[in-house]
Formats: C-alpha cells, sequence, structure tokens
C-alpha cells in the first residue's frame, strides 16, 4: 500500500533541503543584472514559491509594471503588453518572520487580501515600516530575501519616467524587461 504525502509535508521536505542556505537568484534585466539572497529559514514558504517560479522561467519576459520612486519596484506577472500571466495558487502569508520592509528588500505582493500573492514580488526603494505586520490591514507583507547586489540597477528602474498604460497607473514608459530568473546558487 502506498502512502501518500500531503502537498503541506511536500513543500516542508522541500524547504528543508534549500533552508541550509540562503538561496541566491540572478536576475538579468534590460537595465542591468539584480542578485538577490533570499532567506528560506525566515521565509521558507515565500522562498519555494519564488523558486518555483524562477525554475519553471516563469518571470523571463516579464516586466516591472509598477514603478514608485522612494517607494518600491514591482514585478513578475505581468507581459509588456500587460497581460496577466497564469499562476500557481496563491500562498500563506509569511509577513510574521521578522524581517522588515527596509529599502533593498524583496517581499511578495498581493492584493488587499492577506493570503493572495502568487508569483508578483516588489523591491523596496525605501524603508516601508508601514508595510511590516502588522500593517495597515493586520497583516504586512512578507519579505522573503534582499538584494546583495544591484542596487544600482533598482535605483535606475525606480527613476524611470512612468504612465498609464493597459488601465494600470506606474507603468514605466520604457519597458524594463526581466529577461531571465535563475538559481545561481
Amino acid at each position: 500500500m502506498k502512502h501518500l504525502v500531503p502537498a503541506a509535508a511536500l513543500l516542508l521536505i522541500s524547504t528543508l533541503a534549500v533552508a541550509a542556505d540562503n538561496p541566491k537568484v540572478l536576475m538579468q534585466t534590460s537595465k542591468g543584472e539584480i542578485t538577490l539572497e533570499l532567506d528560506a529559514a525566515k521565509a521558507p514558504i515565500s522562498t519555494q514559491n519564488f523558486l518555483r517560479y524562477v525554475n519553471d522561467g516563469f518571470y523571463n519576459g516579464t516586466v516591472f509594471h509598477r514603478v514608485i520612486p522612494n517607494f518600491m519596484i514591482q514585478g513578475g506577472g505581468l507581459t509588456p503588453d500587460m497581460q496577466k500571466k497564469s499562476t500557481a495558487e496563491p500562498i500563506e502569508n509569511e509577513a510574521r518572520n521578522g524581517l522588515k520592509n527596509v529599502r533593498g528588500s524583496v517581499a511578495m505582493a498581493r492584493t488587499n487580501a492577506p493570503h493572495s500573492a502568487t508569483a508578483q514580488f516588489f523591491i523596496n526603494h525605501a524603508d516601508n515600516a508601514f508595510l511590516d505586520a502588522p500593517g495597515q490591514d493586520g497583516w504586512g507583507y512578507a519579505v522573503f530575501g534582499k538584494v546583495t547586489a544591484g542596487m544600482d540597477v533598482v535605483d535606475a528602474i525606480a527613476a524611470s519616467e512612468t504612465t498609464v498604460k493597459g488601465g494600470r497607473r506606474d507603468v514605466p514608459v520604457e519597458t524594463i524587461l526581466i529577461e531571465s530568473v535563475t538559481l545561481v546558487e
């Protein structure tokens, strides 16, 4: 008789496999390279979720579609023509993990629903303590990593002129493409 392993247990098992090290991811954009170090120990669900999208090549060809200087740059879910890509199911909000929305940290983007994060992420361009748990809505936004190289690229993206495109505000006039995202360590 076969024993079935619940999906939550599989997530835990795969998370433990990466928890020993903080995975590093290289994001190649049309503005340059950004290296992220993920915190699998403090944000195991968000880290594993992000790595699943990385390993599937999901982020390749998406754009930074929301850019607000001195706040954040958001990407990872829309194509250059502002079409939303199909994602996996939302994940649990891990905002109470002790990590803070400080300049250079990377966090999961979500809707007003606390457990609605899927693929989109944002990089904080400034210290945004109001996004930390409990935040304005009792939950906050889950940080799961930080920029270790390429903050100059984040700054360049944040300085982009923006417009309204596809019914969305704060969209860079010049398309800022996420060319590839790869696990490097």
